[in-house]
């Protein structure tokens, strides 16, 4: 038995070595579903650089991520066996050589439309893109050009936005909703997202991930608000008609630019099914409820609200699908991220 398990532990040592040299790096594009913490250094009241947030991460830090723990880049790095977490670029405490395996770019409040970052005062999706073209620079200045290059199309890039843009934004301000249908609306974040992926394209990039939405109608927040307004404590399910909507354009997106750019490896990762799935059966993965969520009450609390002192906050998150009223727990991120690594990434990229 212990013949077979060394022999076992050396094939999974030497997949995790492959892989760790086909991928060099994670690259990570997107808001606070992926956030690492760019979002401590510019001003903005959208924070999470304080505790209970990031109790359960590597030494129990609060390093800005919107989770008790990690988010589902950091696993999906891991996975790939790279560090197992990425960076945020604007963090102090790293520099190129740690950005060279995994950086992230991700803002907490951002979405596709500019409109959206505006609402929180955060880095909105063309500054994430001129960070990473600034990133390139000082990449190739630190491993040379050829290097750099290497790094640059080899690596994996992460894009996950989209829920706030219309949570957010559209359904929570009226500019948007005078200017477009809600159809019209996701074609229009659709002609952005197509034009991020032909500019990431165009600068290296081949091996790209265009995340979808989650069932964004089945956030605790969004249940109390059906509380308050008398429907019930029940999924928004209007809410999460146009999650699936946005997806399907996104999918037929991603087959088409395929098929236009030559050389791409484009893969469209929908966590819809399984977090749904998670979210009506919460007990079949190990959780206790899916109805609200584990910092504070669990009904509406988020960011600062979200506060260490609040005596309700429950003490084992891991019972939890959700953290706070909008972002997944630590558990719910590992079980999606892996599922979309076996069923998606893997296959598609090696």
């Amino acid at each position: 038995m212990r013949f077979f398990f060394i022999i076992f532990a050396t094939m999974m040592f030497m997949q995790l070595y492959i892989i760790g040299a086909k991928i060099p790096a994670v690259i990570v594009f997107g808001d606070s579903s992926v956030d690492a913490g760019n979002n401590n250094h510019i001003r903005t009241l959208l924070k999470s650089n304080f505790r209970p947030y990031g109790r359960d991460f590597f030494g129990g830090k609060a390093t800005g991520r919107f989770s008790n723990g990690r988010v589902p880049t950091d696993f999906i790095s891991e996975s790939f066996g790279l560090r197992p977490y990425v960076p945020a670029y604007l963090d102090p405490a790293y520099n190129i050589s740690d950005f060279a395996t995994g950086v992230c770019f991700a803002s907490a409040g951002t979405g596709y439309d500019n409109a959206t970052s505006d609402v929180l005062s955060v880095i909105p999706l063309w500054k994430e893109v001129e960070y990473y073209k600034e990133y390139q620079k000082k990449l190739k200045a630190y491993a040379g050009d050829q290097k750099a290059e290497t790094i640059i199309s080899e690596s994996v890039y992460l894009i996950s936005m989209g829920t706030n843009d219309f949570l957010e934004n559209y359904y929570t301000l009226p500019n948007r909703r005078r200017q477009y249908t809600v159809n019209q609306y996701q074609d229009f974040l659709g002609g952005i997202a197509e034009g991020l992926v032909k500019q990431l394209y165009s600068l290296g990039a081949r091996k790209i991930s265009l995340g979808g939405l989650p069932p964004m109608g089945c956030l605790p927040l969004e249940r109390t608000t059906r509380i308050i307004t008398g429907n019930g404590n029940t999924c928004n399910d209007d809410y999460n008609k146009v999650a699936l909507a946005f997806n399907g354009k996104l999918s037929g997106l991603v087959k088409r630019l395929n098929g236009e750019l030559p050389g791409s490896k484009i893969v469209f990762s929908n966590p819809y099914a399984i977090f749904q799935h998670i979210v009506r059966k919460p007990s079949a993965y190990g959780f206790e409820t899916s109805a609200v969520a584990c910092c504070s009450t669990g009904l509406f609390e988020m960011g600062y609200l979200c506060d260490e002192s609040n005596p309700f906050t429950c003490s084992d998150a891991n019972k939890y699908v959700f953290w706070d009223s909008f972002h997944p727990s630590e558990k719910t991120n590992r079980i999606i991220s892996e599922h979309l690594f076996k069923t998606v990434l893997y296959e598609q990229f090696f």
